[in-house]
């Protein structure tokens, strides 16, 4: 296969590597190449070049873990996720507390070149209308503080999943400025209803009926393999200039809700 991506023996970390995007993504680097280091909180049977088990609900479980990677990183996935089947504030841990925390862990090791995506949602969509407040929530410095905001918040936070990924969201776009001053690049994707072991819970709690109005107009749900794709061309040498962007992978979903063309009116219900 073709070098295009630029991933033969560079080191790249990917979380959530168990299973769903986060397998699939670990997966398609280790096909291209790449020498794969894995964290995840479940025990990953891909053949890595290693593996830690890692709760990003714990600074010092994410700290070890990195630690124990070491190295030149030069390119890091945040795949791992929670539901809004979970208590709130583990969800907020895992899908923005400690997705930061990681990141900011393997910061140091990244060089000019190094690239970063995570996994955000359509579901935190809202954060265009209140970011005064996922500002105030994304520069706090720190676990402490992130966590110390949340618990004085509860309103806010909800039921975390929403809110978690708004601030995936504009904490991107916020360190895409800051990050590329150092020739790093920062991106994430707006995955459509993907079929991964989570979307049950996703059906359980929200309704099936709003999960499908969000994998309109492409009318089902899409893979992991289809959702690692976007992940790995963004952290390519083929998306140098690409930076600070959150990037739709749905199948036209986006584009939809533009043109009038997604009944958005089905997504505002929440089961019973």
């Amino acid at each position: 296969m073709s070098d295009i991506l630029g991933y033969k023996g560079k080191r790249v970390i990917v979380t959530g590597c168990f299973s769903g995007m986060g397998e699939a993504t670990a997966k398609l680097l280790l096909e291209l190449g790449a020498e794969v280091h894995g964290l995840d909180y479940k025990d990953s049977s891909l053949p890595l070049a290693s593996f830690s088990n890692v709760d990003l609900r714990d600074p010092a479980s994410i700290e070890a873990g990195v630690a124990k990677i070491g190295g030149k990183v030069d390119a890091l996935f945040n795949c791992a996720g929670l539901p809004n089947a979970f208590p709130a504030m583990d969800v907020m841990k895992v899908n923005f507390i400690g997705l930061r925390h990681l990141t900011e862990q393997v910061l140091p090791l990244m060089e000019p070149g190094a690239a970063i995506a995570s996994i955000a949602s359509t579901g935190g969509l809202g954060w265009s209308r209140r970011i005064p407040t996922n500002m105030e929530f994304v520069t706090t410095k720190g676990w402490d503080a992130a966590i110390a905001w949340c618990e004085a918040n509860m309103e806010t936070v909800a039921e975390g999943y929403s809110f978690s990924k708004e601030n995936v969201i504009v904490w991107t776009q916020f360190m895409g400025a800051h990050l590329i001053k150092k020739g790093i690049r920062i991106n994430c994707t707006l995955p459509s209803p993907t079929q991964t072991p989570m979307m049950a819970a996703f059906e359980a709690t929200s309704g099936k009926e709003v999960v499908e109005a969000a994998a309109e107009p492409m009318g089902r749900y899409s893979t992991p393999e289809e959702q690692a794709g976007g992940l790995v061309l963004l952290n390519s040498a083929l998306g140098s200039i690409i930076n600070g962007v959150v990037l739709p992978v749905d199948g036209g979903f986006m584009g939809g809700v533009a043109t009038g063309q997604v009944d958005l009116s089905k997504m505002m219900r929440r089961a019973s």
